[in-house]
């Protein structure tokens, strides 16, 4: 049996990039749009925006806990295995008020647990998380730049990974996916993956002697291979943390589950049909050259032969 491969002969490179590029540009709208109105581009969970987080073992459904605490700002009710529950609160500023709050959880549930985190604590957080993946992508970009040399080599790969985690915070955002530490990791291990595939597809074209279609080809097989089979992992590590309810581990899978299937779009569409373009303006020159070389030889051979 053959093994799978890419011929990108069947495709426009145009049609290749058209696709990644628009939904970019949505992406890039969406997340502007909730920028100015939330003031963050995805929903901030309980860790940027502060809150208070309950953790309840109890016999009594999510029904029975609302109405437990309909007096409280109660958000939403997570379930976990084991009659677990996990309540998350808006901030109560008022210090008796949260006292009153906590007597209020201990006299029915004496083992909950309870963590608070302050408004201004998590907007902290907000900006280290910030600075962390505007960092990521900075040092990203000056290590490939040094690697490659080459401008369009570097510029298809940092882009790449810009439409990466942009398509991908829009589609978490959409799908309902706060904004936490959590999926923030995520969203810096993407960055990860995302040079890993795109590093692999550009060597082998720049570095590799052979026809841009073959070399094309052959990089998609082992990087196919490679996306697939971590998203094999994540998905397992999904389910098992969905039916577990391991809330920042399902939502860390999550997010890299749409981040590994944003960047094989990316990676294969978007850099594999600018690089097509890039490499086909190259050669065409040489083989221009190539045949006026041919023509001007042959004129010459002519020549002769007339003078002859």
């Amino acid at each position: 049996m053959g093994k799978f491969t890419y011929d990108i002969n069947k495709y426009d490179p145009r049609h290749m990039v058209a696709l990644p590029l628009a939904l970019f540009i949505v992406s890039v709208i969406f997340l502007g749009f909730n920028t100015v109105t939330t003031g963050l581009p995805v929903e901030a969970g309980i860790d940027f925006s502060g809150g208070i987080a309950v953790t309840i073992f109890t016999d009594d459904s999510a029904a029975d806990l609302e109405q437990y605490f309909k007096d409280y700002p109660l958000k939403s009710v997570g379930e976990s295995i084991n009659n677990g529950y996990y309540l998350v609160f808006d901030n109560i500023p008022d210090e008796n008020r949260f006292q009153e709050m906590t007597k209020h959880i201990y006299a029915k549930y004496p083992d909950a647990g309870i963590d608070q985190i302050g408004e201004t604590f998590g907007k902290t957080l907000q900006t280290q998380a910030f600075w962390a993946v505007l960092m990521a992508f900075i040092l990203m970009a000056v290590v490939v730049f040094i690697a490659f040399r080459n401008f369009i080599a570097s510029l298809t790969i940092v882009a790449a990974g810009v439409f990466d985690i942009s398509i991908t915070a829009t589609l978490m955002d959409l799908i309902g996916f706060t904004l936490s530490l959590g999926t923030t990791a995520a969203l810096l291990m993407l960055i990860g993956y995302s040079v890993d595939s795109n590093i692999l597809l550009t060597t082998r074209l720049f570095k590799r002697q052979g026809k841009t279609d073959e070399k094309i080809a052959n990089a998609f097989h082992t990087g196919f291979i490679m996306t697939t089979t971590t998203l094999v992992a994540v998905a397992v590590m999904f389910f098992v943390t969905f039916v577990g309810q391991i809330v920042i581990i399902r939502d860390i899978s999550a997010v890299l589950l749409i981040g590994l299937l944003v960047d094989l779009m990316t990676t294969w569409m978007f850099n594999a049909g600018i690089l097509k373009m890039y490499f086909a303006k190259k050669e065409n020159p040489k083989r221009g050259a190539k045949q006026a070389a041919a023509k001007q030889s042959g004129a010459k051979e002519g020549g002769k032969n007339g003078r002859r």
